[in-house]
């Protein structure tokens, strides 16, 4: 009798589905609308795909959700949006896009348990806050100066280096970044001075550049104001080299600056792999916006993953993760293997080396100023 039920119940084991874990959910807060839809759009086309490979990987289960929301790049919608996610029990969030969302998000994450990486927030007091659940994958501004000052204290060795910002909490950040980095190279700054966003004239400090006699200068600050002083240093005659870091990363500068801007450097993220081609799908149109960030919201997306796999931090029954601190210290404890590369996180939260390229704006033959391709050795 034994023997004829063996047969039946391998039958029915095998017709029967094997149990499945429940998806865990992924919180994406971006800005799907407003004026950086573009960049937000591209976190989400990013963040998609991953969840998509992923579950593609698994069999085609859906091991994982993607749950996105749009905080319109405004602090008090991410701030929202996070109540909303740590109501639904969302433990894990890729996002915010800018430094004043995550600023406005993290901390009700934190208190909620959830884990976030955000992309591409750079403002440097973000991971100094001592929050547990907050990482990041681009360089921060402490870095970037750090970065500008080695290239500075190594281009201009025996040379007059001086500083300015634009007295922003964001450009004293960068301007004593660089100004801690030329002290360590034994070659301090000659001139540290600055002056307030959207001045016009520009005459007494441009003086007091002239007596300083600057080979080069490092600038701390925006776009339209890097263009201002670039064209007051050229009026003046002066050649003196402009570094500044990629908050002058924008169409405003090209157009402001003019042949005046040939020559700056620039410190940035390097350029992001491409998304891997979607299988069984033609890869969906990016704009150069969407491409910039795409592949860090798919890196995101891996990272979290990882770590809660590692740390088996999900119930399987109901995908749920009751506390992010599992997933943290994942996080924490070594590289992962993604679409940037490896990636480690130092105690902060920052990415550990993470990679600074610079570019040097120059004016092409059709007389534009463009840093594409133009890459200058640190």
């Amino acid at each position: 009798m034994m023997r004829r039920l063996i047969p039946i119940l391998a039958g029915l084991l095998a017709a029967s589905p094997a149990v499945a874990q429940a998806p865990v959910r992924i919180g994406l807060s971006a800005p799907l609308t407003g004026p950086d839809a573009a960049f937000g759009q591209g976190l989400r086309q990013g963040a998609e795909q991953a969840v998509a490979d992923l579950n593609r990987a698994a069999g085609g289960r859906p091991r994982w959700v993607l749950v996105p929301a749009d905080d319109g790049g405004e602090a008090r919608q991410a701030a929202a949006n996070a109540r909303k996610f740590a109501a639904d029990g969302v433990r894990l969030v890729v996002g915010p896009l800018e430094s004043g969302a995550v600023a406005a998000a993290a901390p009700v994450h934190e208190e909620a348990g959830a884990v976030m990486v955000a992309p591409a927030a750079a403002y440097g007091p973000l991971t100094g806050r001592g929050l547990w659940n907050l990482f990041r994958l681009g360089p921060s501004d402490a870095q970037q100066g750090r970065a500008a000052g080695a290239y500075l204290a190594k281009a201009f060795a025996g040379r007059r280096v001086g500083i300015l910002s634009d007295r922003s909490t964001f450009g004293r950040g960068l301007a004593d970044a660089v100004a801690a980095r030329l002290k360590e190279a034994g070659t301090p700054e000659v001139l540290f001075d600055g002056f307030a966003r959207g001045s016009r004239d520009l005459s007494d400090l441009v003086a007091r550049l002239r007596a300083a006699r600057l080979d080069a200068v490092y600038f701390g600050g925006l776009a339209p104001d890097a263009a201002t002083l670039l064209r007051a240093l050229r009026a003046a005659g002066l050649g003196t080299t402009l570094v500044a870091s990629d908050g002058i990363l924008d169409p405003s500068f090209a157009a402001a600056a003019g042949a005046d801007g040939d020559g700056t450097v620039m410190t940035l993220a390097p350029d992001p792999p491409r998304l891997p081609e979607p299988r069984g799908a033609r890869p969906a149109p990016r704009s150069p916006e969407a491409e910039s960030v795409s592949a860090g919201a798919y890196a995101a997306v891996e990272l979290l993953t990882q770590a809660t796999e590692r740390a088996r931090a999900a119930d399987p029954k109901t995908g749920r993760i009751a506390d992010g601190r599992k997933v943290a210290e994942a996080l924490r404890a070594g590289p992962s293997r993604t679409l940037l590369g490896s990636v480690a996180f130092d105690a902060r939260g920052d990415r550990s080396a993470a990679p600074i390229a610079l570019r040097i704006w120059r004016r092409t033959a059709d007389g534009r100023l463009d840093y594409a391709g133009n890459d200058v050795e640190p």
